[in-house]
């Protein structure tokens, strides 16, 4: 399966009940969350606003049935007869000045080390009673931008891009900020970086690269998001 993008003219949103698991499967859920937790303990099994389902109307309208579960779940992909548990996430094109992207490669102590990818992050679940909307999309986007790259863009700022639908069926909320001069970006990075290390944990980018095409992406190595090369080329106008 191959990423796709949408646009998108209104989202609804509607939360359901979480899904039901067999003793045996919650067992080898369990049983494959403690595994990954020793291959990487830096995995923590916090809460996550997951994919249930969705559904196109065709004249621009989407909407999404999402359910509060956490990271564990992940790891109900490939069990047999298990639920199908896909991600929602949020996603920022960062532009430098000169027109290039910035993406990051994700660090060794995440659930994707080695990876490319714009900022962003797996989506986080309103309170109990608290509403998912676009405001809450673009409020996580901005904090994962600042997170990861040290760039502090006001939520308001991001305009939003199109929906994407990733290899593995997982559904991302795309938004674009505005540029920043190329050097500020890389010393922002740098920055909240070395303020990580000194904390002592580990930078959620390794590193990061300024690109400018879709060919200079697929030069990057190692793995990219399966999204990654299509919201880009849309960004540079492939």
């Amino acid at each position: 399966m191959t990423a796709e993008l949408w646009d998108i003219s209104r989202l609804r949103f509607e939360e359901v009940a979480p899904p039901g698991l067999t003793a045996g499967q919650r067992s080898a859920m369990d049983r494959r969350w403690a595994a990954a937790v020793t291959a990487n303990p830096a995995l923590f099994d916090g809460p996550v606003a997951a994919l249930a389902g969705y559904e196109r109307d065709g004249v621009g309208g989407l909407s999404v049935s999402w359910t509060r579960l956490t990271y564990r779940y992940r790891v109900l992909r490939g069990l047999p007869d298990a639920p199908a548990v896909a991600a929602l996430f949020v996603a920022v094109l960062q532009p430098a000045d000169d027109g290039r992207l910035l993406v990051g490669r994700m660090s060794p102590a995440t659930s994707a080390p080695g990876r490319w990818q714009p900022p962003g992050g797996t989506l986080e679940p309103p309170r109990e009673g608290g509403v998912l909307d676009l405001g809450l999309l673009r409020s996580h986007a901005a904090r994962e931008l600042a997170e990861e790259t040290g760039s502090d863009t006001a939520p308001h700022a991001l305009v939003q891009g199109p929906v994407v639908l990733d290899a593995r069926g997982g559904l991302g909320f795309l938004f674009v900020a505005p540029p920043r001069p190329a050097v500020e970006l890389r010393d922002r990075y740098a920055h909240v970086a070395r303020a990580e290390v000194a904390a002592g944990a580990e930078p959620e980018f390794a590193r990061v690269e300024l690109v400018g095409s879709s060919s200079g992406l697929r030069a990057l190595p190692g793995p990219s998001a399966s999204y990654l090369e299509p919201a880009a080329g849309r960004f540079f106008g492939a």
